[in-house]
């Protein structure tokens, strides 16, 4: 039996209030995101976040914490991939987004977290949605869309 896999997703945010997002390439195109990755075994959410955000942006991040997860049923519906995503956030961090993986990421900009660009990937939305509402979690049937 298959299992759903789990996501992390960062949401780093700047001294405007602004948060840092991504136009995705390859996977999840042409989807823009917060940046993230996957949980590997013996890893804590943390650890992944701060690998997830040096990996992707070069920036070094510090304290990042879980605000939420999601379970990200459009993914699943549109390409058979079920994931759990756990989020994460912080303002704390060095340096400015550079794009270290071109094939994954066109890149980055930093965006009004009301003001989304689309199209929005899934667990990306949903994750800025619990930021906003200060909600851990939100049922898919309740997400704004």
């Amino acid at each position: 039996m298959e299992r759903p896999k789990v996501g992390i997703g960062v949401i780093l945010e700047d001294k405007d209030g602004k948060i840092l997002i991504g136009k995705r390439k390859g996977s999840h195109a042409p989807f823009y995101s917060i940046p993230g990755g996957h949980l590997e075994t013996g890893e804590s959410f943390e650890e992944a976040a701060v690998k997830e955000v040096l990996e992707e942006t070069g920036l070094e991040i510090f304290s990042p914490r879980v605000i939420c997860v999601t379970n990200n049923l459009d993914t699943y519906k549109t390409e058979g991939k079920h994931y759990i995503s756990v989020a994460l956030v912080t303002d704390e961090f060095n340096g400015s987004p550079v794009v270290l993986e071109p094939d994954k990421c066109e890149g980055w900009a930093w965006v009004d977290p009301r003001d989304l660009p689309e199209p929005h990937f899934d667990a990306s939305a949903f994750a800025i949605e619990c930021y906003l509402k200060g909600e851990f979690y939100i049922p898919e049937q309740q997400i704004s869309k």
